[in-house]
């Protein structure tokens, strides 16, 4: 008897629908709420506490979502103001110009071995980061497998901006990204327990061949 396969079985299957994280909708979510609103640079939005009751979600989720729109240059998170509207970034085509025609002639496992050594002074920063919650509150396991990028604008944020931010991201643009494994999301996981456990060695520690060691 012949049999047929269906479209979907085997190795037909298609891959796993990648499912936004709460996070990011309620950041989609704000962003489209200040433009249907026409709030303007300088305008604060709601206290976080009424504003996680009116959206129904935990102030834990909100401050991700309010930390994601700050990374996108979206809002400015003031002490004492609650997050406030900032004009829309413009890019600086410019920012890293000369740093790009220095490091073109550089080979991948030098660059590697430098943002590394970058890394590792960003995530010991992040470590020590005063602010326990929000430490948790950015990087703390929501059940599906990290993301490099995502994480890693996260340690960034906690780490405070600064020179080595900026060096790291003039040496992210010349390299790639490690691809997506089990291997570099266990290790996603370590640098992030470490950073929310405010472990400052063992952070620096867990980006040690993160970029390479990760098949």
């Amino acid at each position: 008897m012949n049999s047929t396969s269906s479209p979907g079985s085997r190795s037909g299957l298609p891959g796993r629908l990648k499912r936004p994280r709460l996070y990011e909708q309620l950041a989609e979510h704000i962003s489209n709420f200040i433009e249907a609103q026409g709030l303007s640079p300088g305008d604060r939005l709601p206290p976080e506490r009424s504003l996680a009751a009116e959206l129904g979600v935990s102030r834990a989720s909100l401050a991700q979502a309010l930390v994601a729109l700050e990374i996108r240059g979206r809002v400015e998170i003031q002490h004492g103001n609650g997050a406030v509207i900032r004009e829309a970034p413009t890019p600086d085509a410019g920012r890293s110009a000369d740093s790009g025609v220095r490091l073109q002639d550089r080979t991948v496992d030098e660059l590697t071995a430098a943002r590394e050594a970058i890394m590792a002074g960003l995530a010991r920063a992040a470590a020590s980061n005063p602010n326990a919650a929000l430490r948790v509150a950015m990087l703390t396991d929501d059940g599906t497998a990290r993301n490099f990028a995502e994480t890693w604008r996260c340690v960034r944020h906690l780490a405070g901006g600064g020179l080595l931010a900026d060096l790291d991201e003039t040496i992210a643009q010349q390299a790639d990204a490690p691809e997506s494994s089990a291997r570099l999301s266990a290790r996603l996981d370590q640098l992030a327990h470490r950073i929310i456990d405010g472990d400052q060695s063992g952070a620096a520690d867990a980006v040690a061949g993160i970029l390479s060691d990760t098949a």
